[in-house]
């Protein structure tokens, strides 16, 4: 921790006396740093005025998932997905995060059946009946990040996609009730893999959630197969995401070799994948995107 003084300004510039603002909760993670956990950095924390402003960017990017719902369907290409996209988020005053960030070449992610994450839109890749697609919008606002994603079924889909569909977003729900300040990272990924396997699922180990909000990934990175009591410690003003990927089949992965990004199954059975966005409040939490 930063050693500040109780009559200086705080830390998180709110313009308070330190002692007014954020000593306590200071004082309450460094307890916890003392018994041997993970604590959250300042830089981790965000302001009540940050998160306003990550507010404002997530509302666009909900408003761009609610229109992808009200208009994806068999036939259109992940291609028109994506100009959608692109166009909402401009018009908007945003920019789509994924465009460009460490190369990748479009505004959103678009993964179908037993691709886990980062498909790439195109405009030879047609939505047909029977399909289940992932989108993953990703916002920035004036330097503010929103990220989440949903799953989408097209058309009539197998009882057994729409079956994973629905675990999986179970997944996340039971996730997110783990939330609460002065509990753990651990708590939510034990829920979510409990639940998975108990269902008869896997769940991939290698890509998972992250810290968003000045950035579009800042730490930590939020993994599901943690155990309760484990990773880092939950304290008011984190915001993450949970985004856990589900598979029908057993947990590996590899990355397509031509385009170097999009993640598929090893047995190329389906994966299901919804991500929320989410802020540690002092009494629990609150969804920020979805």
């Amino acid at each position: 921790m930063e050693l500040i003084g109780r009559n200086d300004p705080c830390w998180c510039n709110s313009g308070l006396k330190y002692k007014k603002c954020h000593l306590a909760l200071d004082e309450t993670i460094e307890t916890y740093r003392r018994k041997g956990c993970i604590v959250p950095s300042h830089n981790i924390l965000k302001t009540p005025k940050q998160i306003e402003k990550i507010r404002e960017s997530a509302k666009i990017n909900i408003a761009i998932l609610d229109y992808i719902a009200a208009h994806i369907k068999e036939g259109i290409t992940t291609e028109q997905i994506d100009q959608w996209v692109y166009e909402r988020t401009v018009q908007a005053g945003g920019i789509p995060a994924p465009l460009n960030f460490e190369g990748y070449p479009k505004s959103v992610c678009t993964s179908i059946n037993d691709q886990v994450c980062h498909g790439i839109p195109s405009p030879d890749v047609r939505l047909k009946e029977g399909d289940i697609v992932n989108v993953d919008v990703s916002t920035n606002y004036q330097g503010y990040f929103s990220d989440s994603s949903r799953m989408f079924c097209i058309g009539k889909v197998s009882e057994e996609k729409q079956r994973l569909v629905t675990i999986t977003k179970e997944c996340v729900q039971l996730g997110l009730a783990q939330v609460k300040p002065w509990g753990f990272l651990g708590d939510m990924a034990q829920a979510v893999h409990d639940h998975a396997s108990q269902n008869g699922y896997s769940v991939v180990r290698e890509i998972g959630g992250h810290g968003i909000g000045l950035a579009f990934h800042e730490e930590p990175w939020v993994g599901y197969v943690a155990k309760r009591g484990t990773q880092m410690l939950l304290v008011p003003g984190m915001v993450f995401t949970i985004e856990p990927m589900i598979n029908m089949g057993k947990e590996g992965i590899y990355v397509d070799e031509e385009n170097e990004w999009t993640v598929y199954t090893e047995d190329h059975l389906p994966s299901a994948q919804w991500e929320i966005q989410v802020l540690v409040t002092e009494t629990g939490y609150e969804v920020i995107s979805y």
